[in-house]
Protein backbone atom coordinates (compact mmCIF):
# COMPACT_ATOMS: atom_id res chain seq x y z
CA UNK A 1 0.00 0.00 0.00
CA UNK A 2 0.92 2.99 -1.04
CA UNK A 3 1.40 6.21 1.76
CA UNK A 4 -0.02 9.41 0.59
CA UNK A 5 2.79 12.22 -0.35
CA UNK A 6 3.20 14.29 2.32
CA UNK A 7 1.43 17.75 1.62
CA UNK A 8 3.87 21.14 2.71
CA UNK A 9 2.20 24.66 3.66
CA UNK A 10 2.30 26.76 0.66
CA UNK A 11 2.55 30.50 0.34
CA UNK A 12 -0.59 32.09 0.15
CA UNK A 13 1.07 34.31 -2.81
CA UNK A 14 1.13 30.65 -5.01
CA UNK A 15 -2.55 29.54 -4.08
CA UNK A 16 -4.33 33.27 -5.18
CA UNK A 17 -1.03 33.73 -8.02
CA UNK A 18 -3.97 32.32 -10.26
CA UNK A 19 -6.27 33.81 -9.65
CA UNK A 20 -5.72 37.30 -9.71
CA UNK A 21 -3.64 37.11 -12.54
CA UNK A 22 -6.97 36.32 -14.45
CA UNK A 23 -8.71 39.54 -12.93
CA UNK A 24 -5.75 41.83 -13.50
CA UNK A 25 -5.57 40.68 -16.76
CA UNK A 26 -9.19 41.24 -17.28
CA UNK A 27 -8.11 44.85 -16.51
CA UNK A 28 -5.43 45.30 -18.97
CA UNK A 29 -2.73 44.48 -16.91
CA UNK A 30 0.18 41.98 -17.52
CA UNK A 31 0.97 41.41 -13.60
CA UNK A 32 -0.37 42.76 -10.57
CA UNK A 33 2.89 44.76 -9.66
CA UNK A 34 1.69 47.91 -11.59
CA UNK A 35 -1.16 48.06 -8.73
CA UNK A 36 0.77 46.85 -5.75
CA UNK A 37 3.59 48.61 -6.33
CA UNK A 38 2.08 51.87 -7.55
CA UNK A 39 3.33 54.36 -4.63
CA UNK A 40 6.90 52.81 -5.62
CA UNK A 41 6.73 53.42 -9.11
CA UNK A 42 5.30 56.97 -8.76
CA UNK A 43 5.95 58.46 -5.59
CA UNK A 44 4.27 58.80 -2.45
CA UNK A 45 2.75 62.17 -3.25
CA UNK A 46 1.35 61.28 -6.45
CA UNK A 47 0.03 57.32 -4.86
CA UNK A 48 -1.78 59.60 -2.21
CA UNK A 49 -4.37 61.13 -4.82
CA UNK A 50 -4.22 58.59 -7.49
CA UNK A 51 -4.66 54.98 -8.09
CA UNK A 52 -4.58 52.55 -11.52
CA UNK A 53 -7.64 51.34 -12.54
CA UNK A 54 -6.76 49.72 -15.67
CA UNK A 55 -4.73 49.46 -18.97
CA UNK A 56 -6.99 50.03 -22.46
CA UNK A 57 -4.89 48.34 -25.36
CA UNK A 58 -6.01 49.40 -28.77
CA UNK A 59 -7.00 46.80 -30.98
CA UNK A 60 -4.10 46.12 -33.29
CA UNK A 61 -4.06 46.81 -37.24
CA UNK A 62 -2.06 44.40 -39.29
CA UNK A 63 -0.52 47.18 -41.86
CA UNK A 64 0.20 49.43 -38.47
CA UNK A 65 3.07 49.30 -35.85
CA UNK A 66 0.92 49.14 -32.51
CA UNK A 67 0.10 51.80 -30.69
CA UNK A 68 0.57 52.87 -26.88
CA UNK A 69 -1.70 51.93 -24.09
CA UNK A 70 -4.19 54.04 -22.36
CA UNK A 71 -3.43 54.36 -18.55
CA UNK A 72 -6.99 54.40 -16.89
CA UNK A 73 -6.12 56.36 -12.77
CA UNK A 74 -8.49 57.25 -10.22
CA UNK A 75 -7.94 59.74 -9.25
CA UNK A 76 -9.89 62.48 -6.13
CA UNK A 77 -11.53 65.37 -7.55
CA UNK A 78 -9.41 68.55 -6.34
CA UNK A 79 -6.08 66.46 -7.09
CA UNK A 80 -7.02 65.95 -10.85
CA UNK A 81 -5.42 68.87 -11.95
CA UNK A 82 -2.33 68.32 -10.92
CA UNK A 83 -2.29 64.76 -11.67
CA UNK A 84 -2.75 66.32 -15.13
CA UNK A 85 -0.24 68.36 -15.35
CA UNK A 86 2.03 65.78 -13.98
CA UNK A 87 1.22 63.53 -16.59
CA UNK A 88 4.54 62.81 -18.37
CA UNK A 89 6.15 62.55 -15.52
CA UNK A 90 3.65 59.44 -14.39
CA UNK A 91 3.62 58.03 -17.88
CA UNK A 92 7.85 58.65 -17.75
CA UNK A 93 7.93 56.62 -14.65
CA UNK A 94 4.82 53.56 -15.28
CA UNK A 95 6.79 53.08 -18.75
CA UNK A 96 10.13 52.88 -16.91
CA UNK A 97 9.08 50.09 -14.32
CA UNK A 98 7.62 47.92 -17.49
CA UNK A 99 11.01 48.66 -19.78
CA UNK A 100 9.32 49.83 -22.16
CA UNK A 101 7.19 52.48 -23.77
CA UNK A 102 3.87 50.38 -23.05
CA UNK A 103 1.86 53.54 -21.99
CA UNK A 104 1.41 56.65 -24.37
CA UNK A 105 -1.35 58.69 -22.57
CA UNK A 106 -3.24 58.83 -19.39
CA UNK A 107 -7.16 59.02 -18.97
CA UNK A 108 -8.53 60.02 -15.59
CA UNK A 109 -11.70 59.67 -13.37
CA UNK A 110 -12.24 61.44 -10.54
CA UNK A 111 -13.46 59.04 -7.58
CA UNK A 112 -13.05 58.39 -4.03
CA UNK A 113 -10.06 56.59 -4.24
CA UNK A 114 -10.40 52.98 -2.43
CA UNK A 115 -8.31 53.77 0.91
CA UNK A 116 -6.40 50.28 2.16
CA UNK A 117 -6.38 49.88 5.76
CA UNK A 118 -3.90 51.98 7.97
CA UNK A 119 -2.48 49.61 10.45
CA UNK A 120 -3.81 50.65 14.14
CA UNK A 121 -1.96 52.43 16.12
CA UNK A 122 -0.32 50.89 19.12
CA UNK A 123 -2.02 52.08 22.38
CA UNK A 124 0.10 54.13 25.10
CA UNK A 125 0.15 52.45 27.98
CA UNK A 126 0.31 54.11 30.93
CA UNK A 127 4.19 53.84 32.26
CA UNK A 128 3.34 54.35 36.45
CA UNK A 129 1.03 51.46 35.73
CA UNK A 130 4.06 49.52 34.17
CA UNK A 131 6.19 50.52 36.79
CA UNK A 132 3.47 49.18 39.66
CA UNK A 133 3.20 45.90 37.91
CA UNK A 134 7.13 45.19 37.64
CA UNK A 135 7.54 46.15 41.07
CA UNK A 136 5.07 42.89 41.99
CA UNK A 137 6.65 40.56 39.50
CA UNK A 138 8.73 38.06 40.83
CA UNK A 139 12.57 38.06 40.96
CA UNK A 140 13.03 37.51 36.77
CA UNK A 141 16.86 37.61 35.69
CA UNK A 142 16.23 39.18 32.53
CA UNK A 143 15.11 42.86 32.99
CA UNK A 144 14.02 43.14 29.34
CA UNK A 145 11.69 39.88 30.25
CA UNK A 146 10.47 41.78 33.13
CA UNK A 147 9.73 45.40 31.28
CA UNK A 148 7.14 43.15 28.51
CA UNK A 149 5.61 41.10 31.30
CA UNK A 150 4.84 44.60 33.08
CA UNK A 151 3.96 46.25 30.02
CA UNK A 152 1.75 43.17 29.29
CA UNK A 153 0.13 43.33 32.76
CA UNK A 154 -0.62 46.96 32.11
CA UNK A 155 -2.65 46.56 28.72
CA UNK A 156 -4.69 43.88 30.14
CA UNK A 157 -4.89 46.12 33.55
CA UNK A 158 -5.92 48.74 31.47
CA UNK A 159 -9.08 46.54 29.67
Amino acid sequence: MNKPSKTFARPLSAILGATLSESFAKQGFASAELVTRWADIVGPEIAAHSEPLKIQWPRPVETQTPEPATLVLRVEGPAALEIQHLSAVILERVNRFLGWNAVGRLALRQAPLKRRGTKPQMPVIDPEATAEIAAHLPAIADEDLRQALARLGAAIKRK
